[in-house]
C-alpha cells in the first residue's frame, strides 16, 4: 500500500496539508482560508504569472498563459479539473479527489472566475474520487454549475482533446490538433482543462498570496520501486533525485523512470540532477506528472523498459495506425531483448524508431514508448550489447512477460473517502506485434 510522507518542515500552504489520511470536510477546509473571497480573479491571475506556478498534468504549461489563453477565446468558456491518472506509477491525482476535494474545486471556482467560464466538469475514473467530489458539491454548492463526468481508466484517457471529446458524449480518446481546447473545447467553447493539482495550487495561491513562489515551486511526487512501499509526499524543486531516492527507501538506486512512463530512463549518475522541469529537460528526462520509479542496483533496466513499453502498447487507443504498429515493435523488440532472444539488428531498430516515431501519434503515447527505447540505449548502452551477447538471468528471474503490474502503484487510503464498487472497464484489445508490420520510417537509419 502506498504511504504518505509528511514534508520535513509542513507549511500551511501545501497540498497535502495537515491530515493527508482524512478526507476533508467543508467546514475544515474553510477553517484553513479556502473558499476566501480576498483575493480577485485580476490580482490572483497576476499572483499566478508573477509565481511562475506550472501545469502538474505533464506537459508543465505556464497555468497564468493557459487561463489567459482561454479567457480571450471568446464565448462562454467552460473549466474542467482533469484527475484522469493514466500514468500507472502515480497516485497523486486520485488522493487529491478524494482527501481534498474542496481544495480542488476552490481552484475550479477561481480559474471559473479568472477565464469568465460558465459552467465546469470534474473529470475522473476513479469511484471513490468521485463519490468524494460529490459530496464535496453537496456541502459548498459552487457558484457555477459543476458536473462530475466519470470515464474508463485508460492511458490515453486524461489527454486533453480526450477529455473534451469524452466530455462531450464520445469516446476518451485523442482528436487531431489543431484545434486545442483553449480553442474549441467542451460544446465548441474554449476550455480550460487542468490538472486538479494544479488548480489545488491556483486555490492556495488565492488563499496564501504571500506564499505564491513556494506553492508554484513545490510538487507532490510519487516514489517507487524496489521492496520499499510506494510513497506519496510533496516536495520543493531542486531537492536532488538522489535525496529523494534515500527518502524512499532506495538510497542505492542504479537510476529511475521519471515522469511516469514519459521520462524514460536515466542511469545513477543522473540521480545526482534536481528536481526542476528545466534541469531534467535539459538533461534529456522529465518532470512530467512527478512519478518516480527507481531502479534496484540488483535488478535490471531493460525489465523495466520491457515492462514499460508493454503497457504502452496493450493503452493504445488503436487510431493511428503507426501508434499501433510503432508501439508493438518496440515491446516485442524490448522483450525480447529482456529474454535473450533479440536478434542482431535489435539495437539499431530501437535506435531508429526512437528517432523516427516521435510526433506521429495524435498524443504523446508513441512518445512514451519512443522515448522508452531512446533512454534505454542512451542511459544503459553497456547491458544492451550483454544482453545481445547472452541472456540476462536477472531478466530471466523477473518474468518480464508478466511483469506490467510492478510499474503500478496504488492510492494511499483515505479515511472517510466513501468508496464505492469500482467499475471494471472492458479490456482493450490485445496489442500483435507479430502480425502488425512497422510502417518505413523516411529519413531515419
Amino acid at each position: 500500500m502506498t504511504t504518505i510522507r509528511l514534508p520535513a518542515s509542513q507549511q500551511p500552504g501545501t497540498v497535502l496539508g495537515a491530515s493527508p489520511h482524512v478526507a476533508e470536510s467543508a467546514d475544515a477546509y474553510r477553517a484553513t482560508g479556502g473558499y476566501d473571497d480576498a483575493t480577485g480573479p485580476e490580482e490572483l491571475l497576476a499572483h499566478l504569472a508573477a509565481s511562475g506556478l506550472r501545469g502538474r498534468g505533464g506537459a508543465g504549461f505556464p497555468a497564468a498563459v493557459k487561463l489567459r489563453s482561454v479567457r480571450h477565446g471568446g464565448g462562454c468558456p467552460v473549466v474542467v479539473a482533469n484527475g484522469e491518472e493514466g500514468e500507472p506509477g502515480s497516485a497523486k491525482d486520485r488522493w487529491l479527489l478524494r482527501a481534498r476535494p474542496h481544495l480542488v474545486l476552490d481552484g475550479l471556482v477561481r480559474a471559473a472566475a479568472v477565464t469568465g467560464a460558465v459552467r465546469g466538469f470534474v473529470y475522473l475514473s476513479d469511484p471513490a474520487a468521485g463519490e468524494s467530489v460529490r459530496r464535496a458539491l453537496a456541502e459548498h454548492p459552487p457558484p457555477l454549475p459543476v458536473e462530475v463526468v466519470e470515464t474508463d481508466h485508460t492511458y490515453v484517457a486524461g489527454e486533453e482533446t480526450a477529455v473534451v471529446r469524452r466530455i462531450d458524449g464520445g469516446p476518451a480518446l485523442p482528436t487531431a490538433k489543431p484545434p486545442r481546447p483553449f480553442e474549441r473545447g467542451v460544446g465548441g467553447a474554449p476550455t480550460l482543462v487542468s490538472n486538479v493539482e494544479t488548480l489545488a495550487r491556483i486555490a492556495l495561491t488565492a488563499a496564501r498570496p504571500g506564499q505564491r513562489r513556494a506553492i508554484a515551486r513545490s510538487t507532490l511526487v510519487t516514489l517507487s520501486g524496489g521492496p520499499a512501499a510506494p510513497v506519496l509526499t510533496e516536495v520543493p524543486y531542486g531537492i536532488p533525485l538522489r535525496t529523494l531516492a534515500a527518502r524512499h527507501g532506495s538510497p542505492d538506486a542504479a537510476g529511475a523512470l521519471m515522469g511516469g512512463l514519459f521520462g524514460g530512463l536515466v542511469d545513477a549518475h543522473a540521480l545526482d540532477l534536481p528536481l526542476e522541469p528545466d534541469a531534467l529537460g535539459s538533461a534529456g528526462t522529465a518532470l512530467g506528472c512527478g512519478a518516480i520509479h527507481f531502479l534496484t542496483p540488483d535488478g535490471c533496466p531493460v525489465t523495466t523498459a520491457a515492462d514499460a513499453a508493454s503497457h504502452l502498447a496493450a493503452e493504445s487507443a488503436r487510431q493511428c495506425g503507426v501508434c499501433v504498429s510503432g508501439t508493438a515493435a518496440v515491446g516485442k523488440a524490448l522483450y525480447g531483448l529482456a529474454a535473450g532472444t533479440a536478434g542482431p539488428d535489435t539495437a539499431d531498430n530501437l535506435h531508429r524508431w526512437s528517432q523516427g516515431l516521435r510526433g506521429r501519434g495524435a498524443c504523446g503515447l508513441l512518445d512514451a514508448a519512443a522515448g522508452i527505447a531512446g533512454s534505454l540505449l542512451r542511459s544503459f548502452p553497456g547491458l544492451v550489447r550483454s544482453h545481445l551477447a547472452a541472456p540476462c538471468p536477472v531478466c530471466a528471474d523477473a518474468a518480464p512477460a508478466d511483469g506490467r503490474h510492478r510499474l503500478t502503484v496504488a492510492v494511499p487510503q483515505v479515511a472517510g473517502a466513501c468508496p464505492r464498487p469500482a467499475r471494471v472497464p472492458a479490456p482493450p484489445p490485445a496489442a500483435s506485434p507479430t502480425t502488425i508490420p512497422l510502417p518505413a520510417l523516411k529519413g531515419t537509419p
